[in-house]
C-alpha cells in the first residue's frame, strides 16, 4: 500500500501535467516553455510512482526522507525557471528601451516634416533600420496612410 504521501505526490504530479497539456492546447503556453514543464512534471510524476527509483536518488544525493527529495527537485526546477525568466525580462526590457528610442526618433521626423511642409526649413532625420548602422539619406516622401486618427504622414500630422 501506498502512503498518503506518496499519491498527493503523484496526484500533484498528475494535475500538473495535466495543466501544462491543457495550456498548450488553448495556447496559452507557449511550446519552449511547455517542453520545460511537461519535462518536469513527466520526471516528477515518475519519481512519485516508483518509490525504489526516488529511494536511489535520494539516497545517492544524501536525503534521508525519499519524499524530500522530491522538494529538492522542485526547487531546482523553480530556480532554473527564475533564472530563465529573468533572462528573458531582461531581454525584452532592453528592446522596449530600443523601441521607446526610435519611437521618439520616428515622431521627431514627422514633426520635422511637418515644419518643412509648413514653409519651415528642417531637415528630416533618416532612421536606420539596425542599431548602429550608418544613417541613410532621406527617402522620397511616401504617399498618406489612412490611420485611426486620420492622415499619417499626409500633409497635415495628426494632432493631439
Amino acid at each position: 500500500m501506498r502512503s498518503h504521501l506518496q499519491v498527493v505526490a503523484i496526484l500533484a504530479s498528475l494535475v500538473l501535467l495535466l495543466v501544462v497539456l491543457e495550456l498548450v492546447r488553448r495556447r496559452r503556453l507557449f511550446e519552449r516553455y511547455a517542453i520545460l514543464w511537461l519535462l518536469s512534471s513527466v520526471v516528477l510524476l515518475v519519481l512519485s510512482v516508483s518509490g525504489g527509483l526516488l529511494g536511489v536518488v535520494s539516497r545517492t544525493v544524501g536525503i534521508k526522507y525519499p519524499p524530500s527529495a522530491l522538494f529538492l527537485f522542485a526547487l531546482g526546477f523553480v530556480l532554473l525557471l527564475l533564472m530563465h525568466f529573468s533572462v528573458a525580462v531582461s531581454r525584452l526590457s532592453d528592446q522596449s528601451k530600443v523601441l521607446a528610442q526610435r519611437l521618439a526618433l520616428l515622431e521627431e521626423r514627422l514633426r520635422e516634416l511637418g515644419q518643412r511642409e509648413e514653409g519651415g526649413e528642417a531637415k528630416p532625420v533618416a532612421i536606420s533600420a539596425e542599431r548602429g548602422a550608418a544613417p541613410e539619406p532621406p527617402a522620397e516622401r511616401p504617399p498618406a496612410v489612412l490611420g485611426p486618427r486620420g492622415a499619417v504622414g499626409g500633409r497635415r500630422p495628426p494632432t493631439r
